[in-house]
């Protein structure tokens, strides 16, 4: 429970130091992403994902984005292998052209994904194929992502721990149809774990498309429970 409240009161900080005193939201390119990410173990293999991710065009203040994803699965083998049957609710906060004003769209997407996890060494590699469908008010699209992640460990303690690590990944969105290429994610940063319930981690983000590009600053909390 004290590391739990220790990990409550960093986040709390982080949120903090990452809210502007004074904010012109589209004139930003740097924005931010708050990521709570959690998982829960059921019986005979089975696990329950659920998601939100809070995406503004600066700080805190200029949503961009709300994401609310989740999901079953069934794990092929312990903790390695697993395949995932989710949905995902999307509130987009768009601007329109070079002016400060907003059109909303909203999203359903139903997803189908693998998730494969090897270890080289102390090194731990990731592997997600997700394949994406997508209702955008009347249109309806297809989407196949893959990410590769990696995580290295910086230290050791006495129980054979590694609380403090780096993580990187990169994730690329391909249409299966119009324009094949949808954007591409590269991502590096550094994360602390503080108990088997939770980890955390502070890294940016450059997520180009085919013509423009933006670069993000990412506070994402992982919860087992």
């Amino acid at each position: 429970m004290v590391k739990f409240i220790k990990a409550a009161t960093l986040f709390f900080l982080l949120l903090c130091f990452f809210t502007p005193k004074t904010i012109v939201a589209q004139d930003s390119s740097l924005g931010n992403w708050l990521i709570y990410i959690g998982n829960k173990n059921l019986k005979k293999g089975w696990n329950f994902h659920n998601e939100v991710q809070y995406r503004n065009y600066d700080a805190v203040s200029d949503l961009e984005q709300l994401l609310l994803r989740t999901g079953i699965g069934y794990n092929l083998t312990k903790n390695n292998n697993n395949i995932l049957l989710g949905y995902g609710y999307i509130l987009s906060e768009n601007y329109v052209g070079n002016i400060d004003e907003k059109f909303t769209v909203s999203e359903h997407r139903i997803f189908q994904q693998f998730t494969s996890k090897q270890k080289v060494g102390k090194v731990g590699l990731s592997h997600r194929y997700r394949f994406e469908q997508r209702f955008v008010k009347s249109d309806f699209k297809m989407r196949f992502r893959y990410f590769l992640g990696i995580k290295i460990p910086l230290q050791y303690n006495e129980n054979d721990r590694n609380p403090l690590y780096l993580s990187a990944y990169n994730e690329i969105f391909l249409n299966t149809k119009s324009s094949i290429f949808d954007r591409n994610r590269l991502y590096g940063g550094l994360g602390y774990t503080f108990s088997s319930v939770l980890r955390m981690e502070l890294g940016y983000m450059n997520q180009f498309f085919e013509s423009s590009r933006r670069d993000q600053i990412n506070v994402i909390a992982f919860v087992s429970f």
